[in-house]
């Protein structure tokens, strides 16, 4: 059963238990997960380490939805073919990790993926001017970028909004993602500030409940 309002869901498997992973990703397809989210981190790009292509591949073993992969790393290029191969659909780069964004993204596209591309906090929306017609996605970081269970920013909603404007205006099919303080407190508020995919760590992994009921939960914040 989806989110309600049309509203995709995709879970980041930054806060799942890794001694059972493919069971918190096959538990998340079946509450109605739309995207799986997966955090590659570098050390260098944000301080911490996370991921790479084998746990990709992992994951693409365990559910048979989208892989939408959030690239936090310097020269993402390098890794585009080993996450291509491993499963994944969405390659989402920052704009701040390269000079080459308008590149970085038709080498994505020619890979046969879709593109998203990121924006910090502190990255107004004019990054978007000159590319958004090569996305696929825009993904507004909500949180200075690193480590799950933050607090979403409040002066993020602002652009979360105008960057809306500037897809609807386009006329473009691109989606709007948020990342960042996602729980059933802030969910509404991200929908009707203009998202249409929301990524959850914590407000579906936690460790407290049940993912089928972690995400129950938010689909009840939207009604």
């Amino acid at each position: 059963m989806p989110l309600v309002d049309g509203l995709k869901l995709a879970p980041s498997i930054l806060a799942a238990d890794f001694s059972r992973l493919g069971a918190q990703v096959r538990d998340a397809e079946q509450a109605g997960a739309d995207w799986i989210h997966i955090d590659v981190m570098d050390g260098h790009f944000v301080p911490p380490i996370t991921m790479g292509p084998l746990v990709v591949e992992a994951v693409r073993r365990s559910c048979s939805l989208l892989l939408d992969v959030h690239l936090m790393i310097e020269q993402p290029e390098q890794q585009f073919g080993a996450l291509k191969d491993a499963g994944a659909g969405l390659l989402c780069i920052h704009t701040e990790a390269t000079r080459h964004v308008h590149r970085l993204l038709n080498s994505v596209k020619a890979l046969g993926m879709r593109a998203g591309l990121a924006l910090n906090p502190a990255t107004p929306e004019s990054a978007l001017t000159e590319v958004l017609h090569l996305t696929d996605m825009v993904l507004v970081m909500t949180i200075d970028p690193g480590w799950g269970g933050q607090q979403l920013l409040p002066s993020t909603r602002p652009k979360l909004r105008r960057i809306r404007a500037m897809i609807d205006a386009a006329g473009l099919p691109v989606e709007l993602e948020v990342d960042g303080g996602v729980n059933e407190a802030t969910i509404a508020a991200m929908r009707d500030d203009g998202a249409s995919v929301v990524v959850a760590g914590t407000g579906v992994f936690n460790g407290r409940e049940s993912v089928a009921s972690a995400v129950d939960r938010l689909r009840d914040a939207l009604r």
